[in-house]
């Protein structure tokens, strides 16, 4: 008789158990940094600074805190065992190489786009996970996550105003049209170039390298290496990255900028801070998900939303000659809630009926109904 598994429909310990205070206090620090980490990189990193170096930091201070927490857990030993060349080549590379593209695209961003206009369309890694996680692995996805992401794809192109709050009204509504009433913004070509489609290839990239890793470590993990430690292959990625971008400094104009001025060319003792902030998050997203759950953690960035608006209407009020938070940002950032709580919440399950009577079986096995003598 095959092992017993738990039925993808019935809620693991982790999801259906009462949130302890380390689990909020893990979420309200997730969602604080959700909210302030485009501001905090926007005000204290400069747009002249090299960006190169910035990620450098980054990725030293990730290395750093990952071996700082398996020193305090006391399993170096353990991790460093599974380590081998091989397996860092053939699953740590490909992911790095993208992931520190990711990292330069949404940089370039969080220097040019407010904190609730990143973070809505952030969000649309999820719906490019979800393409790229059936293509490349073949998970599939549930007909309410498929309306989620349909509405996360409407958010983006709510708060570009590509799809605008009077459209979406006009069914319910009389629309007066009257000469002169109506206003438009004038939004810059920077705004696309170096805001927008930065962040959407950012987050496209994330999705695909997600896949790219899963796919890699199942590979891995079924061909009886056994399962790799979060922490450990987070650093495997770092010394990647920090390879790769060691090399492009030989070769492209930020590097001869950094032989000529120096590596912390246009650095601040600020901008030490969001650099921070960044490496700890990852860190933080990690806890999230052990302690509270994927689900919750859904939640800590729905919250994370909220928090965006309120910060950004308090930082950010006096920089620019139009509201703080403007209306399609408010809807943009409703739609992704609603989006992030229906895709975390309906998983998909590949029988609904079958599943069901399996869940109720296996809950019965495990309370000790209904068993054989």
């Amino acid at each position: 008789m095959a092992s017993k598994e738990v039925p993808a429909g019935a809620k693991t310990a982790g999801e259906s158990a009462p949130l302890s205070v380390q689990a909020l206090g893990y979420m309200f620090l997730l969602a604080l940094q959700f909210g302030l980490q485009p501001i905090l990189t926007r005000r204290f990193t400069s747009t002249e600074i090299c960006r190169t170096t910035v990620i450098i930091g980054q990725e030293t201070l990730k290395f750093c805190l990952g071996l700082f927490m398996l020193t305090t857990s006391g399993n170096v030993k353990a991790a460093v065992s599974d380590l081998s060349f091989h397996s860092w080549i053939t699953v740590a590379c490909v992911p790095a190489a993208l992931y520190t593209v990711q990292n330069l695209a949404a940089l370039v961003s969080y220097q040019n786009l407010d904190a609730v206009t990143f973070n809505v369309l952030n969000q649309t890694k999820t719906l490019s996970a979800a393409l790229c996680c059936y293509i490349i692995i073949g998970k599939k996805q549930s007909r309410v996550q498929v309306v989620a992401l349909f509405l996360l794809l409407i958010s983006a192109l709510v708060i570009e105003r590509i799809v605008t709050l009077e459209f979406i009204l006009s069914p319910f509504s009389p629309v007066e049209t009257e000469s002169g009433t109506e206003k438009t913004m004038q939004i810059s070509p920077r705004h696309f170039t170096h805001g927008v489609f930065p962040v959407l290839l950012a987050s496209f990239i994330s999705g695909l390298a997600g896949a790219i890793t899963q796919k890699n470590l199942q590979s891995a993990t079924g061909s009886g290496t056994g399962g790799k430690s979060a922490v450990m292959f987070s650093m495997e990625l770092c010394v990647a990255s920090l390879l790769l971008l060691a090399g492009s400094l030989l070769v492209n104009e930020e590097g001869k900028r950094i032989r000529e001025n120096g590596f912390f060319d246009k650095w601040s003792i600020y901008t030490m801070i969001p650099i921070f902030t960044n490496a700890a998050g990852g860190i933080v997203v990690g806890l999230v998900t052990k302690y509270a759950g994927s689900v919750r953690k859904g939640f800590a960035l729905i919250f994370g939303l909220l928090l965006s608006g309120i910060l950004q209407a308090a930082f950010d009020e006096h920089e620019e000659g139009r509201a703080a938070v403007t209306e399609a940002e408010v809807l943009g950032g409703l739609l992704v809630a609603v989006s992030l709580y229906l895709h975390a919440t309906h998983p998909y399950v590949s029988c609904p009926r079958l599943q069901e009577s399996t869940t109720k079986i296996y809950l019965n096995q495990e309370n000790g109904i209904g068993q054989k003598s």
